[in-house]
């Protein structure tokens, strides 16, 4: 089995060295064990995990969230369904914050319709409108 230096891992995978020491001290990635001269030795299935947990992330899985992934997947005891809930629940999560994110929006449309966009900064209702949501 081919072992890597935490710089061919990185290299290879695509992410900086930063990334590794991170998600080593995030527990995604096993501490590996060291060489006589200090350097750790990376198995090479580590890439192929670091690739797993970017694609977790570009879907907008959270690191906590890949963790419990990762774990579903080393447990002999997991189902199907329990991935499926998983990725049901991520489906749910961002459902809502698109739901959010059109209601910030239409608040923000509303708000730029208002600004005349010149004179002073005073007579800015955009500024008015925040501080008035403190009050």
């Amino acid at each position: 089995m081919r072992t890597l230096t935490i710089g061919q891992l990185a290299r290879e995978a695509g992410v900086n060295v930063q990334t590794v020491r991170y998600y080593e001290r995030r527990g995604l990635l096993a501490e590996p064990p060291r060489r006589e001269s200090g350097y750790r030795e990376f198995p090479e299935s580590d890439v192929a995990r670091l690739g797993f947990i970017r694609r977790a992330q570009a879907l907008g899985f959270t690191l906590a969230e890949i963790g419990d992934l990762l774990s579903l997947r080393v447990d002999p005891q997991t189902t199907s369904a329990d991935v499926h809930r998983r990725v049901e629940a991520k489906l749910k999560d961002v459902g809502e914050k698109m739901a959010d994110l059109r209601r910030i929006r239409s608040a923000l449309r509303e708000l730029a319709t208002s600004c005349k966009a010149h004179g002073p900064v005073g007579d800015c209702p955009f500024l008015d409108a925040l501080d008035a949501q403190g009050h």
